[in-house]
């Protein structure tokens, strides 16, 4: 069965577009204990359960984008989000979007649950790169760490291998089965000549890319998403499609709880220079998870 979800549709209220309310499931918990997705391991660190990944709340903004901002988003569209409040599985969420006006190339983001609280919050764009996302903002606007433990190796520019990375058949399928936004380009591969990557999908393809800017060790503990861009250059991003994944480390920083870096990755055809999608990714690391801050 593709998809958990009835159709898609929005109200629209002035220019904000206000999208159903979803109920995303919490995919990862079968990683078990030492998992923010775990619901013991998450309860420890004081989140009410085992947490859904942000990358999976990403997917249920396309179809809002697309409406706002044009087809054209599937091909160099962006979002850019800052994850504020951890839902657990099967919490109803809703997406929101708002445009200044009609002609806008970027526009505000957001997500909230049933309760009112913000889930996450950013930017979405179409037209290529955006120097001003709500991510970038944030980078800029970074605070020096004070001290850096988790994270004392890693350091701003470093830069890792390229790798082949691949989204698998059996990968699309998964998503399909619990998508919280299904597009017909995710199953129909006449619409771009391939079957197109969901949102989370393009993270998972990315992410091989970490390993070398980010070895870690016992000594990282618990880590989880707390935010992430993913701006599509000249995609759409395909499914059992070679593609090539390069990362370097972006920034480095701390909170009273977390120590986190921010990292951009980028996918590439093989061999080629020009990047089919980029993403930036923030790692948090809970402090009381790890030996160091025992």
């Amino acid at each position: 069965m593709q998809g958990s979800q009835e159709a898609f549709s929005f109200e629209q209220r002035d220019r904000v577009l206000v999208g159903p309310m979803r109920t995303p499931r919490n995919t990862a918990r079968h990683l078990g204990s030492g998992s923010i997705h775990d619901d013991a391991t998450a309860q420890k660190l004081g989140f009410r359960g085992g947490t859904v990944a942000g990358s999976l709340h990403m997917e249920q903004f396309p179809p809002l984008l697309v409406a706002a901002l044009g087809e054209s988003w599937l091909e160099t569209g962006g979002m850019s989000l800052y994850f504020k409040y951890a839902t657990t599985d099967n919490e109803p969420v809703q997406a929101v979007a708002r445009q200044v006006s009609p002609d806008d190339d970027r526009i505000e983001i957001w997500m909230d649950d049933a309760n009112g609280n913000r889930v996450a919050d950013g930017t979405a764009n179409t037209g290529g790169a955006d120097s001003s996302s709500a991510l970038r903002q944030r980078i800029a606007a970074m605070p020096e760490p004070q001290d850096i433990r988790i994270l004392a190796n890693i350091s701003t520019g470093d830069v890792g291998e390229r790798v082949p990375t691949r989204i698998t058949p059996e990968a699309l399928e998964g998503r399909l089965v619990v998508i919280t936004e299904p597009l017909p380009a995710y199953t129909d591969a006449s619409i771009y000549g391939e079957r197109v990557a969901t949102p989370a999908l393009q993270v998972q393809v990315l992410r091989p890319a970490e390993r070398s800017i980010l070895p870690r060790n016992s000594d990282f503990g618990v880590g989880l998403f707390g935010a992430i861009e993913l701006q599509l250059r000249a995609g759409p991003v395909f499914v059992e499609h070679d593609y090539e994944a390069q990362a370097r480390v972006l920034a480095v920083g701390e909170t009273p709880k977390t120590e986190y870096l921010y990292y951009e990755a980028a996918l590439f055809e093989p061999d080629g220079d020009a990047p089919v999608l980029s993403m930036i990714m923030m790692l948090r690391f809970m402090k009381a998870s790890s030996g160091l801050w025992a």
